[in-house]
């Protein structure tokens, strides 16, 4: 543990920490970690309040606060520097530690994030926690899966997913850990700062998103200096999970210039 925070890591080379998104279990990286950890050390954690890490959490959270947990691993493992890639909450806390620390961040993919609260991902937000305090974590988790994946492949995976229903409902953090990380997210706005990012940064979208407009990735890449955009026309939010190959390529071939 690093300050109350679990962290494994996995293969050599230049360091490469993954930050999970709403859900913020390491194990998310699972069907990239593989590839990832062929060209680089990579550290995966769970964030803080999830998984494994301490649940204890402040009375308010916010991104900025997900942020200095990311340079706290980077400290505690005595790194001078480190990329970070992060898909949504992960991503939106990699920006906010490229902002309180640019001299800290090498590298920067931000998947399916936002530099400003999107009234379509604010929407179903509200919907996701109707569902978890009118009919508890059962039904949130049940209907997560619809937020993640494109409909076909949840068709196809539809055993697996019920099966990941039970895990996921074993280590679920709470429905006032999720009201916290939501309401941090929802509040999350830096458009006006996006000028300060100077790390590297490949903002990637998968155009199929059901969660976060891939438009939001589009202003990343707009708004930071040098980024560039990459789009999966097909995988929903979790694109990582549903096309790993596509995803892996993409990712690898943006840390590896």
């Amino acid at each position: 543990m690093i300050d109350g925070l679990y962290w494994e890591e996995h293969g050599s080379g230049p360091p490469l920490i993954l930050s999970a998104g709403l859900g913020g279990s390491g194990n998310y990286w699972l069907p990239n970690l593989p590839a990832l950890a062929e060209q680089h050390r990579v550290i995966l954690y769970d964030h803080r309040g999830t998984g494994r890490s301490d649940r204890a959490l402040p009375g308010t959270v916010t991104v900025e606060q997900l942020g200095d947990d990311i340079l706290a691993l980077i400290a505690g493992l005595g790194l001078e520097r480190a990329s970070i890639l992060g898909h949504a909450a992960g991503a939106v806390a990699g920006l906010a530690a490229a902002l309180a620390a640019p001299k800290r961040i090498d590298r920067l993919v931000l998947v399916n994030g936002w530099p400003a609260p999107d009234p379509h991902f604010l929407r179903c937000f509200e919907t996701r926690l109707a569902l978890l305090r009118d009919s508890g974590p059962r039904a949130y988790l049940r209907a997560q899966p619809i937020f993640l994946y494109p409909a076909n492949w949840i068709s196809e995976h539809s055993d697996r997913l019920t099966a990941e229903d039970e895990a996921h409902l074993a280590y679920f953090a709470g429905a006032e850990t999720y009201e916290k990380r939501i309401a941090a997210l929802a509040a999350f706005d830096v458009d006006a700062r996006l000028g300060e990012i100077v790390a590297p940064t490949l903002a990637l979208a998968a155009d199929d998103d059901m969660l976060v407009p891939s438009n939001c990735s589009k202003r990343l890449a707009e708004g930071i200096a040098g980024a560039r955009l990459a789009t999966m026309d097909w995988g929903g939010h979790a694109c990582n999970v549903t096309d790993p190959d596509t995803f892996n390529r993409l990712v690898l071939e943006f840390l590896g210039e």
